[in-house]
């Protein structure tokens, strides 16, 4: 349960896209708006949104955002919205040159990593990524392991002495 000061000042993940980091190398991120309709962002309050193959693009002098799943406002009525349809990003003219001039580097992707409460507002974090390798993944995994274990043993040995 969110705080009575994170409620007030909208703090805080809405949804996270938890297998980015697992598929994808993050090179750079930057922060977006989103436009959404009134019912999305009731939909996101309560819950109910998904990011998992969610990933941006470039299209003449706008980025939208595709995959994005936010499932219907059950009291909606007749002013819903699809669950699954493309959504405007909010960026400077600049940002958007400057992920252009990224994005266009072969084997490069615009990730929505997150979306997460500012000002009251919905912001998206894309992430800059490189797809890994099935050896690159187990590489990033063998090293989790061996981290999580030296920090066991760290741990053991500042209660031990």
């Amino acid at each position: 349960m969110a705080s009575n000061k994170q409620r007030k000042t909208g703090i805080g993940d809405v949804v996270t896209n938890r297998k980015a980091n697992h598929d994808y190398t993050i090179l750079d991120t930057l922060e977006a708006g989103l436009v959404l309709r009134g019912s999305e962002v009731k939909s996101l309050r309560a819950g109910k949104g998904n990011l998992n193959e969610a990933f941006a693009r470039i299209e003449g002098d706008e980025v939208w955002l595709y995959g994005s799943d936010i499932q219907s406002y059950e009291f909606a009525n007749i002013y819903d919205h699809t669950p699954k349809t493309k959504r405007k990003l909010l960026l400077h003219r600049q940002e958007i040159r400057k992920l252009h001039s990224s994005v266009t580097i072969a084997g490069r992707s615009l990730i929505a990593l997150k979306m997460y409460w500012k000002n009251r507002r919905i912001k998206v974090l894309l992430g800059i990524g490189v797809g890994k390798q099935h050896q690159d993944k187990r590489e990033t995994l063998k090293r989790a392991v061996q981290k999580r274990e030296m920090d066991q043993a760290m741990k053991a040995a500042r209660r031990a002495g």
